[in-house]
Parts: structure tokens; C-alpha cells; sequence
């Protein structure tokens, strides 16, 4: 199957391994993927702060940036949930009200895809050690992703994956939220952090980068012994640098 992928510009400023990591998951699963290197943002941050019309902008290039024909998978949900749900605030009929409903039907979360698109979920991952699994608000809310994560985590070897108090509890990021709001904005990091330890786990384990860089920051603040993953670099883990 031939595959567009979309690189959010957090997880291409900041996290450029998971990118990397994604394009190897792909192929193992038989995919033909391509990669716009003029790609850039989808909107979202101007969009939460506010900022429509900057946000409508960027996204029509993001429109011009993708083939309306063509699957695209990115390693995001709420990349994908910003596209999916809320381009209709921008683009409801305008002049590119039909390729929006087309990008908008086309684009999949990377486990939503891989599980549900492709039926792929054993890469032959190797990560020891116990893990929770973060449901993102955009994953979880948005995309209606659950199962999926868990599905492919269940197939690493050596990773327990273990229930944890409130799974399904927002992280505390939410973008400006963070900065705007920066006490209880780290107090609910600390609450996801203090649960994953609790349930004594190795690793949190998310689809959403932003939501990891969150909760990293408070675990490298307090040097706490437990270490956030992307799924996509679990799922790579132990073949991926092969």
C-alpha cells in the first residue's frame, strides 16, 4: 500500500528518532512510503491559542502539501484529531470544502492504522521492563483510540503492560494550557507520574509526543526513575536499528 506520512513539527523539531522509527514500521508492515519534505504544521497550536485565521493558513498548505487521493498516517493523534475534527471550523464550505473531506477521510493515526487498516501488529519488538499506557485526550476523545495501542503493545516481548490508576486522565499539557496554566498544569503531570509509579512501571508509553515531553519534564525535574516512550519507538525497539 503506498502511504503519505505526515511528521508533525513537534515530533520533527524534537523528537526526529520517532519519525525515523515510523517509516520503519511502515515498511516492515509492506507499506511504500512517501514524504513531502515540504510539509510543515497542520494548525493546531494557533488553533488552540486561538488564532483562526493563522490556523487556516497553515492549514491549507497543509491541504496543498497532501495528495487527496492518498492514505496518510502520521504518528499522532491529535495531529490527527485536529485534522479529522476540526478543519471543519476552518474549511466548511470553501472553495477546498471537497479535498478537506477527502484528506479528512484519509488520515489515520499510526496504531489506528497499522491495526485496523493494514492488520499488522507484531514487528518482533523487544523492550524489557513493566509499562503503562497513556490514553492521550486527542487519542482517546478524538480518534476513539484505545485498543489499538495496547493490541501492539501486547505483542513486545518482555514488556509487561500493566493497568494504571486513571489511565485515561489528561497528562496536564494541552499546548498554551501548560504555560498559561503552569501549576496546574505540572500538578497533573505529577498525578500521572506519582500513578505510573505506584503501579511500580519502567516506562509510560503514549501516542502523542507532546504529551511525553510533558511528563518527561516533570520525571527529569524530580529524577525519578521511570522513562516515557513514543509507541512507535517501542514498537521499533530491539530490530529497528538492524
Amino acid at each position: 500500500m503506498k502511504i503519505e506520512l505526515f511528521v508533525p513539527c513537534f515530533i520533527d523539531q524534537l523528537y526526529p528518532d520517532t519519525a525515523f522509527n515510523t517509516i520503519k514500521l511502515l515498511k516492515k508492515a509492506g507499506c511504500d512510503v512517501h514524504f513531502n519534505p515540504n510539509q510543515t504544521c497542520c494548525g493546531q497550536p494557533a488553533f488552540n491559542a486561538g488564532f483562526w485565521d493563522d490556523a487556516k493558513e497553515v492549514g491549507s498548505k497543509f491541504l496543498d502539501d497532501f495528495d487527496q487521493d492518498s492514505i496518510i498516517v502520521t504518528p499522532s493523534a491529535s495531529c490527527t484529531g485536529m485534522v479529522k475534527n476540526y478543519y471543519n471550523d476552518l474549511f466548511t464550505n470553501t472553495v477546498v470544502h471537497n479535498k478537506c473531506r477527502s484528506i479528512q477521510s484519509n488520515i489515520y493515526e499510526l496504531s489506528d492504522f497499522l491495526v485496523n487498516i493494514l492488520q499488522y501488529d507484531y514487528f518482533g519488538a523487544e523492550l524489557e521492563g513493566r509499562g503503562v499506557y497513556h490514553d492521550s485526550c486527542s487519542g482517546l476523545r478524538e480518534c476513539k483510540i484505545k485498543d489499538e495501542p495496547r493490541q501492539l503493545l501486547s505483542k513486545v516481548y518482555g514488556l509487561e503492560l500493566i493497568d494504571v490508576k486513571d489511565a485515561e486522565t489528561c497528562c496536564g499539557f494541552g499546548g498554551s494550557f501548560a504555560v498559561k496554566f503552569e501549576a496546574i498544569s505540572s500538578a497533573m503531570a505529577q498525578q500521572k507520574v506519582d500513578n505510573a509509579l505506584a503501579a511500580e512501571a519502567d516506562y509510560i508509553i503514549s501516542t502523542d509526543a507532546s504529551c511525553l515531553l510533558h511528563m518527561q519534564g516533570y520525571i527529569d525535574k524530580n529524577n525519578l526513575p521511570i522513562k516515557t516512550y513514543h509507541i512507535a519507538d517501542v514498537l521499533a525497539h530491539g530490530w529497528g536499528n538492524v
